[in-house]
């Protein structure tokens, strides 16, 4: 079953160990992807509080005196910071509807919701794969060989030539007749 399609929006996870090398993918996968003119969105999950502006500066005193939401604006970006006030995260469905539509929205984090996922592998990480034991995980980008008995349907990619995970992932979003 193809999991791209979540809320309306093409997603897809991009999910690994700390220090598999993520980031650097999808700064990599981005940038490429902007260049061809896509228009791409990017969640970036983190279980640490957020501090986004410095304590001192207006924004972050006005949000600390009670403020739901502020907004920061400039003719260069603006960001809406929400305080949750003891409110439950959202889910990825709502972080998703907020965003403005894209041709791919790429998910740091959120490991455990039902969306297409590429895993980020290195065993120099130490830790042990997160595909074996994820359904949902439709590619793995790593540096190691193709084990034997991978389930099928799993793409194996080569990190350290993220041409191939790009040709991959262009392949994947492409539109279906």
């Amino acid at each position: 079953m193809d999991r791209t399609q979540f809320d309306g929006a093409r997603v897809l996870g991009v999910v690994g160990r700390s220090g598999s090398g993520k980031t650097t993918l999808l700064e990599f996968l981005v940038e490429q992807l902007a260049g061809r003119g896509l228009r791409v969105n990017v969640i970036k999950h983190s279980h640490h509080d957020l501090e986004l502006e410095p304590p001192r500066k207006d924004s972050a005193r006005l949000r600390r005196a009670g403020a739901a939401e502020v907004m920061v604006a400039s003719p260069y970006r603006f960001a809406i910071v929400r305080e949750l006030r003891g409110a439950p995260e959202p889910g990825l469905d709502e972080q998703i509807a907020r965003l403005s539509p894209a041709d791919l929205t790429l998910v740091e984090g959120f490991k455990s919701w039902p969306v297409d996922k590429l895993e980020v592998y290195r065993a120099v990480a130490g830790q042990a794969p997160l595909y074996p034991d994820d359904p949902h995980i439709v590619a793995v980008a790593t540096n190691q060989l193709r084990p034997a008995g991978l389930r099928p349907g799993v793409a194996w990619l080569d990190l350290d030539a993220p041409e191939t995970v790009l040709a991959w992932l262009v392949e994947k979003i492409a539109p279906k007749p």
